[in-house]
């Protein structure tokens, strides 16, 4: 049986994973027959945010490991312990927490820098040749592991493209139900909630993307 590392970035789409997405995500690895297995770094989120009101919360400070846990149902592990030699495929959810927790892309755009720890396990899956899939706008985080020409989406956004193109990847325009998808690197992308008005829509370009997934794990 096949198995998926996936990595949790919080617990909200304003300053973590996007919950619908790393739920549909985690049901779509069971529904092809693989497991999944969730890890998150083991501290605190840039910020943390009111996802009723939209507002940063100034007083307060979350970890990114405790709140994935909520996600997870308590079955995470420190991103530290991640083992890649245990794994088939690689699999990051989106939400905020991947332009905030995992690099600082929310706030300075293509001139951002990524976390050592969060560089480190993915280049180990570049490096190994196994396949990965980034959702929304966890494929920020594409150019700054693979090769400089690196094909991968966030949607048809002007921006979004411009910024991922000056990281030094190659954008693939995308509906929400298209998956881009780099043979050479073997990385796969959706553009999910950065397109998707529902979670129908959102559901669509997932499962397409963890059925190749598993398929070329």
């Amino acid at each position: 049986m096949k198995k998926v590392a996936v990595i949790l970035s919080g617990s909200g789409v304003f300053d973590g994973s996007e919950i619908h997405e790393s739920v549909l995500a985690l049901h779509a690895i069971e529904k092809q027959g693989a497991t999944w297995h969730c890890y998150a770094p083991n501290k605190n989120q840039a910020n943390v945010v009111d996802h009723l009101t939209g507002d940063v919360m100034e007083d307060q400070s979350r970890n990114i490991l405790v709140e994935s846990a909520r996600i997870a149902r308590g079955n995470v592990k420190d991103l530290e312990e991640l083992d890649i030699e245990e794994y088939d495929a690689l699999l990051v959810p989106g939400g905020f927490g991947a332009a905030k927790n995992f690099t600082d892309f929310a706030n300075s755009g293509s001139e951002c820098s990524i976390d050592p720890l969060i560089a480190s396990v993915c280049r180990s899956f570049s490096v190994a040749k196994k396949p990965a899939g980034y959702v929304c706008i966890a494929p920020v985080i594409i150019p700054m592991i693979y090769d400089k020409g690196v094909k991968g989406t966030l949607g048809t956004h002007p921006e979004m493209i411009q910024a991922f193109t000056e990281l030094g990847g190659e954008h693939v325009e995308c509906s929400v139900g298209e998956v881009a998808f780099d043979q050479e690197h073997k990385v796969l992308s959706t553009p999910s909630y950065m397109l998707a008005e529902n979670i129908t829509q959102a559901a669509s370009g997932i499962e397409k993307l963890v059925q190749t997934l598993v398929e070329i794990a």
